[in-house]
């Protein structure tokens, strides 16, 4: 599987989420892109390009692509599910959408957890085994 466009690890030396294969650039990452497909990737990864970009290149392509931060004109789409979930820290990308908050909700169950082990009230009878 190839992958195009931003690579996570290069977010911090790029200072960020920075949108990848804007202007003549695009027409390197089609390239690139049909390069890969000639040496047998089975399906690309297109993440934080224009969407219309992605568009281009899943229209081009003969396997699938699948979008992270790439807009909805490619064949699958994927987020990172700690992300989605809402346990990463901080805003996150642009094309983040965090379908919940499980970092609060799990922070509060350990604090909660905490305090009873601290308290004394857990674990009682009821937890145990006889």
């Amino acid at each position: 599987m190839g992958h195009l466009g931003l690579t996570p690890q290069s977010v911090n030396t790029l200072g960020g989420y920075r949108v990848q294969g804007r202007g003549e650039a695009g027409d390197q990452l089609l390239a690139d892109a049909l390069a890969l497909q000639d040496a047998g990737a089975f399906a690309i990864v297109l993440e934080v390009v224009p969407a219309d970009l992605a568009e281009r290149v899943s229209k081009e392509l003969a396997i699938p692509t699948v979008g992270i931060g790439a807009g909805a004109g490619t064949d699958a789409q994927v987020l990172v599910w700690t992300d989605m979930a809402g346990l990463t820290p901080g805003p996150g990308p642009k094309f983040l959408k965090k379908y919940a908050d499980l970092r609060t909700v799990l922070g509060e169950a350990a604090k909660a957890y905490a305090d009873e082990v601290r308290g004394g009230s857990y674990p009682t009878a009821e937890h145990g085994y006889s």
